[in-house]
């Protein structure tokens, strides 16, 4: 059987990598058998991913001016209102590969959060119509994201697997079948311990990750941020370690954190990791620390899978959905609107301190089963497959 996993950007985006690093030990303990390749927009990125067949290069083709393909193009949308052509030749690629697999996997975790995506509805109808099991893997959708396009799209997928409560109700209440609740396969995922860097107090190091995105969508969020830090640092002894997830140009958390570093190292107590590691690196750094404080879902999911209480600067339902399906309520998460409060900011890591043993104790206790809910994935697959 031969799996293709689709809808990944690259692995510059660790959180990416963390997908598909998981997922494919996920599949082989349920299909042992299986090929599992991946379509990539940035393939020379995945090469440090292991147990892959193949590796495709599916980075868009863009129809040029005057070419027999751009007037076919300009008259299915002028006369037919209709860029299902103009879609197609861009992604060919993806198309071809495609062609090769038995079952279609469509991954990325949250890639239906961001609006109408019509390129991706007619790939879909591309996957069905040569006969292909296709299936949404790991994803968080929010109730607000399901237009009635959407909705249809995603009613014609075989099965899809969400990996937090919220996203299932939500698919649900629209009348989606095969809807099956898992968690996201990255909490599985192993760790690499490297040497730490100079400066890191062992038991006594904070991680803190920002990211462009939540900069955008909240620009005052960054002095806000920068009020928490200055706090930790007034009021504790500890090591703050900044930690970049995604190191995309344009996107890149190291480009933003390299400014709060500038900002405070003269403190002696900020250290700031490399984005030169993968995502098992940045793994075994943020395992070993005391707490985390994080807006990237992946570098939470790495704290949380290792027992360090960790706080969410959270910009969509699955940072809510992925704290409540541990603590059985939104613990420590904060929204895109409250994260520009310093006030709010400082109120939740003073909570977090104060139950930091608590905390601890309680993903002791979860994380056996919410591991176990990660590889329920791999079976549920199994089930549609065979």
């Amino acid at each position: 059987m031969k799996i293709l996993l689709f809808y990944h950007g690259g692995s510059r985006n660790r959180g990416c990598e963390a997908i598909v690093r998981s997922g494919i030990p996920i599949i082989k303990k349920y299909l042992p058998q299986a090929q599992i390749s991946l379509a990539s927009l940035d393939h020379t990125s995945d090469v440090i991913i292991p147990g892959l067949h193949k590796i495709y290069d599916v980075s868009r083709d863009y129809i040029k001016k005057y070419t027999f393909q751009w007037f076919i193009s300009a008259y299915y949308v002028k006369v037919h209102k209709d860029d299902n052509y103009t879609y197609r030749f861009q992604n060919k690629k993806l198309l071809n590969a495609i062609a090769e697999h038995d079952v279609i996997l469509s991954i990325g975790g949250d890639n239906y959060c961001y609006g109408e995506q019509p390129w991706l509805y007619e790939i879909d109808r591309c996957i069905k119509k040569a006969g292909k099991k296709l299936v949404l893997w790991g994803a968080s959708i929010g109730e607000e994201d399901l237009s009635p396009d959407k909705i249809a799209d995603l009613k014609s997928l075989d099965l899809l697997l969400v990996r937090e409560t919220y996203s299932q109700k939500a698919l649900q209440s629209k009348g989606i079948a095969h809807v099956k609740l898992c968690a996201d396969g990255a909490f599985t995922m192993d760790k690499e311990e490297l040497a730490l860097p100079d400066g890191w107090q062992e038991g006594n190091t904070i991680g803190f990750n920002y990211s462009p995105l939540v900069y955008k969508r909240n620009p005052e969020s960054v002095e806000a941020a920068k009020k928490l830090i200055e706090h930790i640092l007034a009021t504790t002894n500890a090591t703050i370690c900044l930690t970049p997830h995604v190191i995309i140009p344009g996107n890149d958390d190291y480009d933003t954190l390299l400014n709060f570093y500038n900002d405070y190292k003269s403190s002696g107590r900020v250290i700031l990791l490399p984005n030169t590691l993968n995502a098992i690196q940045y793994k075994g750094y943020i395992a070993r620390m005391r707490m985390f404080i994080g807006a990237r879902t992946h570098a939470t999911i790495a704290a949380y899978s290792n027992g360090v209480p960790t706080m969410v600067l959270g910009y969509s339902v699955k940072s809510k959905g992925i704290a409540f399906d541990i603590f059985g309520e939104e613990k420590l998460v904060l929204g895109i609107n409250e994260i520009s409060d310093a006030h709010k900011l400082i109120a939740k890591f003073e909570e977090m301190k104060r139950e930091e043993l608590q905390l601890q104790s309680n993903l002791q206790a979860r994380m056996p089963h919410i591991k176990e809910m990660s590889y329920k994935a791999g079976e549920y697959l199994a089930e549609l497959v065979k």
